[in-house]
């Protein structure tokens, strides 16, 4: 049992009594209008107060510092009963926060005194006894008191009414709705449930209602570019709101409810508005109106899904009208002109097209790059789109065979920037699946019929192709280039071996281009029984070649040969250009005025379709240089023909077309046949990294190493599996028949 003296009771009343005494002139202070410097003279008058305390708690009761620690308490729940629910009782709304910004205030200030009159007791008596500290029994008595009676049910309300005020437009005190806020973060004392449950709930709760509300109204009445402007500044709202008067974590959240009911919701619904979603934006090439929509549904999760879905959409639907159209027009020619389409598509709607893809793949292009900020995913729903219709073939002619169409004819086109069309072509020719096929069309219709010089443009070209394929893709092209400059240089010498030896001089003006046989396509060849003059071109040019290179051997290709001879006709003279068998022909009536398709055909020792050809472009076709008898517009066996001398035109140099053979299927059945031994050689090549391999993965891992160059067929995979099996390169497993072996 403790005892006390009467000197330390007396001392304790005086301490009390004193603490009575400033309590109540603090109070007043603060209810004052010059604070601070009544609160300077109070600090110097309650310095005996300090002394008290400390000589009191320096006694070492327990009941003495209990009695200590209670009026300190006691304090501060006369203060909140006697002064600050009175005045907050009497406010409500935006006054009423007002009020409690400035009793919180006041409050703090005066738990920060007492604290200060009772520095001694927190430091000596609480720690040894497992009690709250003087600012937690501060805070908990507002808690109790203010914040559990009154407080928590009218200052959130208040609050979110002044923060909706604020989005309908209206001014706000922003550094009121800040110093409430904080108020339910120190009264959490450093957490934030308090606060996250009876502020951040209630006021997240509001913004999905406020939002929603607005979303419906906004979704009927706006168009889909106007919505978004209205989402866009709404966020840009809520995120300074979030920055100026929230905690940090509510900035997230808060933005986060607000993108959910505005985008999340209405997303299908407002991307496929009939005349202003974003398929119309697309077609009216509304650049800003789309950066828009990326850059705001780019913030919610999978947001840019569904937009790059209608990319791809609309992508492919444009691109699908331009082949619809194509193939249109390329019917209506049928019915028009049979003869010319018969030889193949116009060359003049082929061009068009493709320069329309590529107009179409530098607008989306653009789309990826200004609007949707380069980002992979629409980049993909591009190359999937343009892989759907630029792999549709337009009345039998494959994609492949277009784009050597279109290579040609800018090749032979002057005043463009070559560099920038090719890289815009070889963009296009990247989502073409046959590019083996592009490469042989081009091969076939290009390189050996372009009397150009200049052959920098043809490497521009396979440079590129080159930096996209490899160099395993363009190496037979490179190699006809090559072929080309050596001819050139070749043509030189050649000149001048004939002037240089004039016994040599065959008296007809002779260019030979002589190819690699491994770099070109492989041309018909046959046995042209050549007249006399041109049989002496053809041995003066291999003696000269002889005298070059000892190792080579001239295998010579008549069918592409040109000729330009001299018509001597009654009417005028006329220069023919025709083509070697046509200028071979037509040499034969220089000995004989009439001859029969068998004497015709005896003498140039070409086959029966050769002649036919022949004759039918000398006789029946535009050009009758040839009488036939019996005139009709078919050749026979029994025919007979006869010079034309009285022919004439009002041209001076002609050129007499021999009827093209089908060039399109050779092609084609050489590159099915390259395809076998590609699929070949990757097959050997992958068992041979593996060793042991099952069916599944070897088809797939073709089809990916394939793919570059073309889309293989899995039959024609599996056909050459069991080939290479055969040929005793793989062998099944003995356990499992879908498991193969290499055999080394």
């Amino acid at each position: 049992m403790e005892t006390h003296n009467t000197e330390d009771v007396t001392l304790m009343e005086e301490v009390v009594t004193m603490m009575m005494e400033a309590f109540k002139e603090l109070c007043s202070i603060l209810e004052g209008n010059q604070i601070s410097k009544d609160l300077f003279n109070f600090e110097k008058s309650t310095w005996r107060l300090y002394s008290g305390v400390y000589s009191l708690c320096r006694v070492n009761s327990n009941l003495c510092n209990s009695m200590m620690y209670s009026t300190y308490g006691d304090l501060l729940k006369e203060y909140i009963h006697g002064t600050l629910l009175q005045s907050l009782r009497l406010k409500q709304g935006e006054f009423f926060l007002k009020e409690l910004v400035t009793r919180w205030a006041h409050y703090k200030l005066i738990v920060g005194w007492l604290s200060n009159f009772f520095g001694y007791l927190e430091r000596q008596y609480i720690p040894g006894n497992s009690i709250p500290t003087l600012s937690d029994v501060g805070i908990n008595c507002f808690t109790h008191m203010v914040y559990g009676q009154i407080m928590c049910a009218i200052a959130s309300p208040a609050v979110i009414s002044l923060i909706d005020k604020e989005r309908d437009g209206m001014k706000i005190d922003r550094t009121l709705v800040m110093r409430v806020f904080r108020i339910f973060v120190e009264l959490g004392k450093g957490s934030m449930d308090l606060y996250e449950k009876d502020f951040e709930k209630p006021m997240l709760d509001d913004a999905r209602d406020y939002y929603s509300r607005k979303a419906s109204i906004w979704i009927s009445e706006c168009s889909c570019p106007e919505f978004m402007a209205k989402v866009e500044e709404c966020l840009i709202g809520e995120e300074k709101r979030g920055r100026c008067y929230m905690y940090h974590t509510t900035e997230k959240k808060l933005v986060s409810r607000v993108e959910n009911e505005l985008l999340v919701v209405h997303e299908t619904e407002l991307l496929e508005k009939e005349s202003s979603g974003l398929k119309s934006l697309l077609r009216d090439n509304k650049v800003d109106d789309l950066a828009r929509i990326y850059r705001l549904f780019s913030r919610v999760h999978d947001g840019l899904k569904l937009i790059s879905i209608l990319f791809k959409e609309h992508v492919t639907c444009e691109g699908m009208a331009l082949v619809k159209q194509a193939g249109d027009h390329e019917s209506s020619k049928k019915v028009e002109n049979k003869d010319h389409v018969a030889a193949g598509l116009l060359q003049e709607a082929q061009v068009l097209l493709i320069g329309r893809f590529i107009e179409l793949h530098d607008k989306c292009l653009g789309y990826v790059k200004d609007c949707f900020q380069n980002d992979s995913l629409f980049f993909r729903a591009l190359k999937e789109a343009f892989e759907v219709f630029c792999n549709k073939s337009i009345t039998a002619t494959s994609p492949a065979e277009l784009l050597a169409v279109y290579c040609d004819f800018i090749l032979k086109r002057g005043g463009i920037d070559h560099g920038t069309t090719f890289e815009q072509v070889v963009k296009l020719f990247t989502h073409v699946n046959e590019k083996d096929l592009f490469a042989e069309f081009h091969r076939a219709r290009r390189l050996l019929f372009d009397k150009n010089d200049s052959d920098e443009h043809e490497k521009c070209l396979m440079a590129k192709l080159k930096q996209h394929c490899g160099g395993l893709f363009t190496s037979k092209m490179e190699g006809m280039v090559t072929d080309l400059t050596i001819f050139r240089d070749m043509q030189k010498s050649f000149e001048e071996f004939i002037q240089s030896n004039s016994e040599a001089n065959p008296g007809i003006d002779l260019t030979v281009t002589v190819l690699t046989t491994g770099a070109w396509p492989s041309y018909k060849t046959c046995n042209l029984n050549l007249p006399p003059e041109m049989l002496r071109c053809v041995e003066v040019f291999e003696e000269f070649y002889r005298s070059r290179t000892k190792r080579r051997r001239l295998s010579w290709v008549y069918s592409l040969g040109t000729c330009k001879i001299i018509g001597h006709f009654e009417p005028k003279t006329m220069e023919l250009l025709l083509n070697t068998f046509q200028a071979a022909a037509l040499l034969l009536f220089n000995s004989s005025d009439r001859m029969s398709y068998s004497e015709i055909k005896d003498q140039l020792g070409l086959t029966d379709e050769d002649v036919n050809r022949v004759l039918h472009s000398l006789s029946c076709a535009k050009y009758k240089i040839l009488n036939k008898e019996p005139d009709s517009e078919n050749i026979s066996e029994t025919d007979y023909f006869s010079f034309n001398s009285k022919f004439t035109d009002r041209m001076r140099r002609i050129k007499v077309p021999l009827p093209q053979v089908d060039e399109r299927k050779k092609v084609v059945e050489g590159v099915a046949k390259d395809r076998r031994y590609a699929v070949d050689a990757a097959i050997v090549r992958i068992m041979k990294h593996h060793k042991v391999l099952g069916h599944q993965q070897l088809m797939s891992e073709c089809d990916e190493y394939l793919g570059r160059i073309f889309k293989p067929d899995f039959k024609l995979i599996k056909k050459r599996i069991e080939d290479l099996i055969g040929r005793e390169y793989l062998e099944r497993d003995a356990n499992d028949s879908n498991v193969y072996r290499y055999i080394a």
